[in-house]
């Protein structure tokens, strides 16, 4: 069983800064993959960035060059440095974990980004 706790959302306006950050309960060393999802009103849940254990990532086209994700496994917490928001970007911020065979999420944070 894994726990992921996200914090560091919140309101920013365009063209601001956030980092979220998503503290597993145990060691991240062992999991498959971590990642982050957003989801905004009316439309369905989709990935953000990933980052697998070889230390891949993989980003969506729209937050490319903007975010970027990382990990502290001392911290056992990845976090998602978000630059250049816009308010494209408001939504429910998922922190994902895989290990498999299982998913695992954590309970959202809401960013909101003002024009």
């Amino acid at each position: 069983q894994v726990q992921l706790v996200e914090s560091g959302g919140g309101l920013v306006q365009a063209g601001g800064s956030l980092r979220l950050s998503c503290a597993a309960s145990g060691s991240i060393v062992s999991l498959n993959a971590m990642g982050w999802y957003r989801q905004a009103p009316g439309k369905q849940r989709e990935l953000v960035a990933l980052l697998t254990r070889g230390g891949i990532t993989n980003y969506a086209e729209s937050v490319k060059g903007r975010f970027t994700i990382s990990r502290d496994n001392a911290k056992n917490t990845v976090y998602l440095q978000m630059n250049s928001l816009k308010p494209a970007d408001t939504a429910v911020y998922y922190c994902y974990a895989h290990l498999i065979p299982y998913d695992y999420w954590g309970q959202g944070t809401q960013v909101t980004v003002s024009s």
